[in-house]
C-alpha cells in the first residue's frame, strides 16, 4: 500500500513539476514579448517639452495673444505690403528675444 502511495505521489509531483515548467516557459515568453513590444513602441512624453516648456500656460497665452495683437496692428496700420511683410518677419525674428527679456526667471 505505501509503495502504491509513493508511486502516486511521485506521479503527482512529476505532473506538478511539468506544469510548473510549462508555466515558467509561458511567463518567460510573455516577458520577452512585452520587452519587444516595449522596445518597438514609441514613447509618448507626457508634459511639456521644447522652448515654451519653461513658461506657464498663462505666459504662453500672453505670448500668443500679444503676438496676434501686434500682427493685427501691423496689418491694420501699415499700407505698404512689402513693409507689412518686413515688419512681420522682424517681429517673428525678435519675438524670442523679447520673450527672454520679459519672462526670464534668472
Amino acid at each position: 500500500m505505501s509503495k502504491e502511495r509513493a508511486r502516486r505521489r511521485e506521479a503527482r509531483e512529476a505532473q506538478l513539476e511539468r506544469d510548473r515548467a510549462v508555466r515558467r516557459r509561458q511567463v518567460a515568453r510573455r516577458a520577452r514579448r512585452r520587452a519587444v513590444v516595449r522596445r518597438l513602441t514609441p514613447r509618448v512624453r507626457l508634459g511639456r517639452s521644447g522652448r515654451l516648456a519653461r513658461h506657464t500656460r498663462a505666459e504662453r497665452a500672453a505670448i500668443g495673444l500679444l503676438t496676434a495683437v501686434a500682427l493685427i496692428a501691423i496689418w491694420a496700420l501699415v499700407d505698404d505690403l512689402a513693409l507689412r511683410v518686413a515688419l512681420v518677419v522682424l517681429l517673428l525674428l525678435v519675438l524670442p528675444a523679447i520673450v527672454v527679456i520679459a519672462l526670464d526667471r534668472r
